[in-house]
């Protein structure tokens, strides 16, 4: 059954769907995974702090219409990360109020099979036709190569330094299709 904020959508290889309560363990799985996070904070999350990750996820199709995808494999089923656009009204050294920014996290059992991009080009498929924004950006660490590499296949450029917290970063940014 889907949720009725989050917009079902599929790939040849994907089905990106609403976060439900049973994904639970492989997210606080995820987000518990030291190679998953290395980019992201660089600390694991406990699962109190991914249950609570999974609690903003509806909240973010409620209050912006848009939010976070669950990745499912279409041939397994099996839990394969999560993608999707956000305003997180982040403490960020250059102001993304209002932009949506895009974001990917992918398991490890699933990394370097194209998911990353496969999925984010639905997503900003969707968000091209569906949303008024004029363009969404990304935050990436400088150092994690993969990560920029899908940026970049996904048409995100301009890279921007920043800080966020104590963190140094890149916002990049994409002009919306269409």
């Amino acid at each position: 059954m889907s949720g009725p904020l989050t917009p079902v959508l599929e790939t040849a290889r994907l089905i990106l769907r609403e976060t439900r309560a049973e994904d639970f363990d492989a997210c606080a799985a995820l987000w518990g995974d030291e190679r998953v996070v290395r980019f992201i904070g660089g600390r694991v999350s406990t699962p109190s702090e991914s249950w609570g990750r999974m609690l903003r996820f509806p909240g973010l199709w409620a209050l912006l219409g848009y939010g976070y995808w669950t990745l499912e494999e279409r041939e397994t089923g099996a839990f394969a990360g999560q993608v999707g656009l956000a305003d997180f009204r982040r403490d960020l050294s250059v102001d993304i109020a209002g932009i949506p920014e895009a974001g990917w996290v992918l398991s490890p059992a699933v990394h370097g099979r194209g998911y990353a991009t496969e999925a984010m080009r639905a997503v900003l498929g969707w968000a091209d036709a569906t949303l008024p924004a004029p363009r969404t950006c990304c935050l990436v660490d400088p150092g994690n190569a993969a990560s920029l590499n899908v940026a970049r296949k996904l048409g995100y450029g301009q890279a921007q330094p920043a800080t966020l917290g104590d963190h140094d970063t890149l916002v990049l940014w994409r002009a919306r299709n269409g």
